[in-house]
């Protein structure tokens, strides 16, 4: 926790002639997209495996085919298809979760009163006039209209439009990959729940936004504008 909290410092030293006192919030934005950088290559190589799974549709339908009246069986021989042709049907999920960390490390960061039994001096920074160790519920507090309550504002109208953008990006990818089916057109059990589930992920980051420290929020906030952009470009 120190050693990150001083690069942070250090980072913010160097953006401040840039940003003044929201350096530190520039400061992990710039981290954020570090860490996106770094994972970058995991994101390229899950974006080969979902048209390497797109390819396998056709065999895929020769097994809908054949084992159509047994569920379980065609779960089965499609999991076997795809580890045949080496092929993850998770891989798509680790550069998210190779992300947690970096999330949890600053929501601790700026939760935590001290560090290494000292006062935590990154809890004085801000982003403009709200505290980046601060919340929305203490924005709403001072007002909702008041210099943080904007800022919030602002993050919150930026995740809506970024949450739509993927909405309409990822029906329309699942529109060009549809899910697997079994016999009478209906989807392998549990696929339907996911396939309605999954184009309003992006609109969770709103609650997200609303109940961690700001600093975590803008983590949050660029992180998920990077991967729309990402998927936009990767998945064309």
């Amino acid at each position: 926790m120190s050693v990150f909290a001083h690069l942070v410092e250090q980072l913010a030293d160097l953006l401040q002639p840039l940003f003044g006192a929201s350096a530190a919030a520039a400061a992990i934005v710039l981290f954020t997209a570090l860490v996106r950088l770094l994972v970058h290559p995991l994101s390229r190589a899950a974006a080969r495996g979902q048209k390497a799974r797109t390819a396998l549709q056709p065999k895929i339908a020769e097994l809908r085919k054949k084992h159509g009246k047994n569920p379980e069986k065609l779960q089965r021989a499609v999991l076997e298809l795809h580890a045949e042709e080496k092929v993850s049907p998770l891989a798509g999920c680790l550069p998210g979760l190779l992300q947690v960390p970096a999330f949890f490390l600053l929501y601790h960061l700026f939760s935590s009163d001290t560090i290494g039994g000292e006062a935590n001096a990154l809890l004085g920074h801000q982003l403009l006039a709200a505290p980046l160790g601060g919340r929305w519920a203490d924005a709403l507090q001072a007002g909702p209209f008041g210099g943080a309550g904007l800022v919030y504002a602002g993050l919150f109208v930026i995740v809506a439009g970024v949450a739509a953008f993927s909405f309409r990006l990822s029906k329309r990818m699942m529109a060009a990959n549809p899910a697997v089916q079994v016999s009478g057109g209906e989807q392998m059990p549990g696929v339907g729940a996911v396939t309605k589930v999954m184009p309003f992920m992006s609109f969770f980051t709103l609650v997200t936004v609303a109940v961690v420290p700001l600093a975590a929020a803008l983590y949050v906030v660029t992180s998920t504008t990077w991967s729309v952009v990402e998927r936009a470009v990767l998945y064309r």
